[in-house]
């Protein structure tokens, strides 16, 4: 059921998905569907926290966490704002903020397998990196979230209050650059210029 209502998620957005076609992909009936999850909202809260869990997994397989900051750093921060900027990613911040006066436990989910679960595979990164002499850093948690809000920058609000969209690559790499720069300017042993 909830490969199928991912697969009509990423294809239709949160709007565009109905319940009928999610039980046809998942080769379900709707009573079946119903029986599980009560409503779309719960149902894409759980694809959302899957999805958060499935790209974390995979970035961590694509990418050699023994590289030094100059080499991880950059590829999370395109990932964290591809995810950003995807229909997905907007909409399930959007719904899980939206819900959490009424539905607490939906923005409590979303948190912990989004937000919290970056900070917790950003900080396992940065322990080894400093471990390696690689990064100084006092609070590697608060580190993590830094990084993690660097990437957002100019794109995030723009994306969550429906001013722009779309990013073409070069103001995605823009963002992602100056995040990296940034950060190890911060935290860096040495200064890295990232121009070359």
């Amino acid at each position: 059921m909830l490969e199928g209502a991912r697969v009509v998620f990423l294809r239709d957005g949160y709007e565009g998905a109905n319940v009928d076609d999610i039980a046809r992909e998942a080769r379900v009936s709707k009573a079946t569907l119903y029986s599980y999850f009560p409503d779309k909202r719960r149902l894409f809260v759980e694809v959302a926290t899957r999805e958060c869990r499935r790209q974390a997994d995979e970035a961590e397989e694509v990418v050699d966490l023994s590289a030094p900051p100059d080499v991880v750093l950059p590829e999370a921060a395109r990932r964290i704002i591809a995810f950003s900027l995807s229909e997905f990613g907007r909409n399930v911040f959007r719904i899980s903020v939206a819900e959490s006066v009424r539905f607490p436990e939906l923005g409590q989910e979303f948190y912990l397998n989004g937000p919290a679960l970056l900070r917790e595979r950003l900080a396992n990164y940065l322990a080894g990196a400093v471990s390696r002499g690689e990064l100084r850093i006092e609070d590697i948690d608060l580190a993590a979230d830094q990084f993690a809000e660097l990437c957002k920058a100019d794109i995030f609000p723009c994306v969550c209050l429906g001013v722009q969209k779309t990013f073409d690559q070069a103001a995605q790499d823009r963002v992602a650059k100056g995040a990296v720069e940034m950060f190890l300017a911060r935290y860096g042993v040495r200064p890295v210029d990232l121009r070359q």
